[in-house]
């Protein structure tokens, strides 16, 4: 054999390995979200157990918290790369005060997913019984918290704002009589609904002015926006790409089923009460009644500038 022939099967071999190794890097992200479960917030989740992310070359390490503060404090902190489903008042905010975050999608459009609910035998019937009782909300500048003020506003309510942390803590804080009206978000305690065990009060779909404008949005911090947008491009296109897979393939929902640990049949249900349109990430929606609303509830001083505006919200970065 001569030399040339030699050389033909290593120099194959060598173009067959590098190939395998371009295939199967992938570009990792630290990923906050909070709320484990619930099914706008769990795009992440999904996509990785379906594969959409790795095929765009991402890979997410997930950290679950139990509200979007938390979350925005550790993309803040750098211990995490992004957050998402993060309250847009709380990212107004923060950013207001000089955080180094910049908004790279919208993640929700109202708040279609959350409720207001009463165990079964609470004398509450309608929402004006809420006044002179407690009321659960997640953290301090979550979308819970948010729409609870929201919900205040409309209804003139005379409440006492309660924080109880996640989801099933409220649960737990709301049927042992700690707080008089817990909030939950869809899937979330559905099952007790349908069994009678809690009634539902008021949706955030009641409540007008949550209906037209970004609820929830995710998160980057500068440093990351700065030195690895190419991926971001990539992680971008793989949300868009679950969430249209989150509605389309029944495949979609047996994962959420076994990752959310609810029924098939009310996960089944899910997609019905929070519309894929809610979970378009294009453009941050109603930007001067989350201004207004955010100084109202003291997250911002003043309205930001067109200049913070633009340095502040950056899905133009990410998008192809």
């Amino acid at each position: 054999m001569d030399g040339k022939g030699a050389a033909s099967p290593l120099l194959a071999l060598a173009i067959l390995i590098g190939s395998l190794a371009t295939a199967t890097a992938q570009d990792s992200f630290k990923v906050a979200v909070p709320q484990r479960g619930v099914w706008d917030a769990a795009v992440p989740e999904l996509g990785m157990r379906g594969g959409i992310f790795q095929k765009h070359g991402i890979n997410l390490e997930i950290l679950y918290t139990q509200a979007g503060p938390e979350s925005i404090q550790a993309l803040i902190g750098g211990s995490v790369d992004i957050a998402t489903a993060s309250g847009v008042s709380a990212a107004f905010g923060t950013f207001a005060k000089g955080a180094p975050i910049r908004i790279i999608s919208n993640e929700i459009i109202g708040s279609p997913d959350l409720y207001w609910y009463v165990p079964a035998n609470s004398p509450i019937r309608k929402v004006e019984d809420f006044n002179g009782k407690t009321v659960a909300y997640s953290l301090q500048g979550s979308s819970s918290h948010a729409g609870l003020l929201a919900l205040i506003a409309q209804y003139k309510l005379q409440v006492k704002p309660t924080s109880t942390g996640n989801i099933p803590a409220t649960v737990t804080q709301t049927m042992s009589g700690q707080v008089d009206v817990g909030f939950g978000a869809i899937p979330f305690a559905l099952d007790m609904v349908e069994d009678g065990r809690i009634r539902m009060i008021v949706t955030g779909n009641d409540v007008t002015s949550l209906r037209t404008r970004t609820g929830r949005v995710n998160l980057t911090n500068v440093a990351t926006l700065q030195n690895r947008k190419e991926a971001l491009i990539r992680f971008h296109a793989a949300y868009k790409e679950t969430v249209e897979w989150m509605y389309s393939n029944p495949a979609a929902l047996k994962h959420y089923s076994e990752f959310s640990r609810v029924p098939e049949k009310v996960a089944a249900r899910v997609p019905q009460l929070i519309p894929k349109a809610a979970l378009a990430p294009e453009q941050v929606v109603g930007i001067d009644q989350i201004m207004a609303e955010s100084i109202q509830n003291k997250f911002l001083t003043a309205p930001l500038s067109k200049e913070q505006l633009a340095e502040l919200i950056r899905i133009s970065d990410v998008m192809k």
